[in-house]
């Protein structure tokens, strides 16, 4: 891509690697160049919490707003009702309307970290499709809206294509997906002039249907941009780890572990997610990038320190670290670990440490936490555990037990008070 762009938004997105493809890029750099751009991403309800897979589009969503647009943040209330098919081996499980509003909830509280929401001219807006969608009427829906899409074209988006290749069933609720979210664009323009759809670039089939629809009902010029689905140098899917989804909520993962995942980045991802990930000058994530030995350890924790800051506040990353350098280099049990209280009815008979290794977080299961154990890989106050069958009393307790799962995961147990 030679593309050179003019607006201040292009540029970053192109420097800084968060561009996978875009419908016009002179006709989407003219308009940032010459007014506001109202732009949405869509989130659907299906957790609590967002996790890190979604802090790339909300980084986007930032620079956005940093570069003097006005970015909408769309919550799925009613298209989490069908489910997302894209790229999905199965069907989505269905949640009840109690369920998606607590979710709704629950995510809503990591925007403001990143956004500011208000009524000024490039102030962020929180939606909810639920307030169309929830209204519509279904033959009048089908004769206004269904009568543009053909069924060819669906077919062919490769979403469904590789569902179906697979022999592997789409339900006629999952299909109708790809014309709720095309609807969402429609609406979004209709109602409240926004001519930009971002997302991951799994969703550039679902951006093309919104664009074709919108054009064909309002005759408006509107666009699409799509970032890169990120894998980790090793193979993995951004956002999760050996111990599951990297949350953003606090109640979820706690600002420690956040950090260290940030931190046991490989030595080949740290100068990408700088730039992703942190608002640093991109010469000075490059020259991060591009330490070697010792060097890129600290490179590390500058890492872990920028986007624990824009997740969690400066106090929780400080902490965060202080915490890893008492663990790591002290041997200490530091004060910010994860930490599993057990009652006193819990241990009056003994709880095996297998289920607390489960419980803390440390091993998935029974099994894994006793494979752990066999591969030397569990300790105990940095002692290896030996004994799968070992069993924790309230005397065990007394003081604060620190488990660890291989060199990088810990956690705290001990009686609740």
């Amino acid at each position: 891509m030679t593309y050179h762009p003019k607006s201040d938004f292009m540029r970053v997105m192109m420097e800084r690697g968060f561009l996978a493809d875009c419908t016009d890029y002179q006709g989407l750099d003219d308009a940032l160049s010459t007014g506001v751009v109202t732009t949405y991403i869509g989130y659907d309800a299906t957790a609590k919490s967002l996790h890190v897979g979604h802090l790339l589009n909300i980084m986007m969503l930032r620079w956005l707003q940093k570069t003097g647009h006005q970015p909408i943040t769309l919550m799925g209330g009613g298209t989490t009702k069908v489910g997302d098919p894209s790229f999905r081996a199965d069907e989505r499980p269905l949640l009840t309307p109690d369920q998606i509003n607590d979710n709704i909830e629950g995510m809503q509280q990591v925007f403001a970290k990143y956004l500011t929401y208000g009524d000024g001219p490039t102030d962020a807006k929180m939606l909810n499709n639920a307030e169309w969608l929830d209204q519509l009427n279904y033959l009048d829906f089908l004769r206004d809206i269904g009568r543009h899409f053909s069924v060819n074209r669906m077919l062919a988006f490769e979403s469904v294509k590789s569902r179906l290749d697979r022999e592997q069933s789409l339900s006629f609720l999952e299909f109708n997906y790809m014309i709720l979210q095309a609807y969402d664009f429609l609406e979004l323009n209709r109602r409240y002039g926004c001519t930009l759809q971002m997302g991951g670039s799994d969703q550039w089939g679902n951006i093309i249907n919104g664009i074709d629809l919108t054009r064909r009902v309002l005759d408006h010029e509107i666009y699409g941009l799509t970032s890169p689905l990120l894998t980790t140098s090793d193979g993995r899917k951004m956002g999760k780890s050996a111990g599951g989804a990297m949350w953003l909520n606090a109640d979820m993962l706690s600002p420690y572990e956040f950090w260290q995942f940030w931190r046991n980045s490989t030595d080949a991802d740290v100068g990408r997610f700088l730039k992703l990930y942190t608002e640093m000058p991109v010469d000075e994530c490059t020259r991060l990038g591009a330490l070697e030995g010792a060097e890129i350890n600290e490179a590390k924790i500058i890492l872990a320190n920028a986007v624990t800051t824009l997740c969690h506040g400066a106090d929780a990353a400080a902490t965060a670290e202080a915490t890893a350098r008492e663990v790591f280099e002290h041997g200490g049990t530091g004060d910010d670990l994860p930490t599993l209280e057990l009652s006193a009815e819990e241990v009056s008979d003994g709880i095996s440490i297998v289920q607390v290794l489960v419980r803390a977080g440390l091993a998935k299961s029974g099994k894994d936490a006793k494979r752990l154990i066999g591969e030397n890989g569990a300790r105990m106050n940095d002692e290896a555990l030996s004994d799968a069958g070992l069993m924790l009393d309230a005397d065990a307790l007394r003081q604060p037990v620190k488990l660890s799962a291989g060199k990088k995961r810990h956690a705290l147990v001990k009686l609740a008070v």
